[in-house]
């Protein structure tokens, strides 16, 4: 199991969990897979996966309070599962931490793109190129800007001086606006550079991650230009 990639997967229909253990292990995954949400904080705590994947509906502790517990103690990736894109469980797994989410019925195929997705953007949160980036003040690998800095190299980040504790997409969202401070970033582009989607997303997943970002870094940091995206105010 060392040295595959480790998943913890939680889903409570018997003939789901069964069936896609076996497909994600076909695909060279490790996977613990659980019934319900308070064996799979057990099984969080005892194992430390490389991603977990969360169904929404669990007895015991459903999905987003297991999102939130693993959050509390982990910027680990987690993907929620929901029987439904419309669904108000969508917007409160992300608001609770979740990286990105699936819906069912899902394929094989699709979920695997968006695991090997998410482990892609966490293995590099640098991006790589960030460092020449923008036009603020920038002193060996930091962007100011107002009371924020941003440290392109070490991947911290400080509000007042104090540090603002982000969760690796957080900190992808972050640089991403930090290379281009005043440029308006529609939610597609966002979706394609922090998400790493090669096709169309929801849009959700980019407004939710922008509002948890605003409350850490500060409300006015980020403004919204109607009809077009974000912008980072330099």
């Amino acid at each position: 199991m060392a040295d595959q990639t480790h998943v913890l997967f939680v889903e409570d229909d018997d003939v789901i969990r069964e069936a896609t253990q076996l497909a994600l292990e076909r695909d060279g995954f490790a996977v613990t897979a659980m019934p319900d949400g308070l064996t799979g904080l057990e099984a969080f705590r005892a194992d430390r996966p490389d991603i977990a994947l969360l169904d929404v509906m669990l007895p015991g502790l459903d999905g987003v309070s297991l999102c939130r517990r693993i959050r509390d103690e982990s910027t680990v990736p987690v993907i929620m599962l929901s029987a439904r894109a419309d669904s108000i469980d969508v917007v409160l797994g992300l608001e609770a931490g979740a990286d990105d989410y699936v819906t069912k019925p899902f394929d094989g195929a699709v979920l695997v793109a968006r695991i090997r997705a998410v482990l892609r953007r966490f293995g590099h949160a640098g991006g790589g190129d960030r460092a020449d980036a923008g036009s603020a003040a920038d002193t060996g690998g930091v962007l100011t800007f107002g009371e924020l800095e941003v440290d392109t190299e070490g991947m911290e980040v400080r509000r007042a001086g104090r540090p603002v504790a982000l969760t690796p997409t957080e900190m992808r969202l972050l640089l991403e606006f930090s290379s281009a401070p005043g440029t308006v970033f529609s939610r597609d582009r966002l979706l394609e550079r922090v998400w790493d989607y090669g096709w169309g997303g929801d849009t959700r997943v980019v407004d939710v991650h922008v509002q948890r970002l605003r409350t850490k870094i500060g409300q006015d940091r980020i403004e919204t230009v109607r009809g077009f995206g974000y912008k980072l105010k330099a």
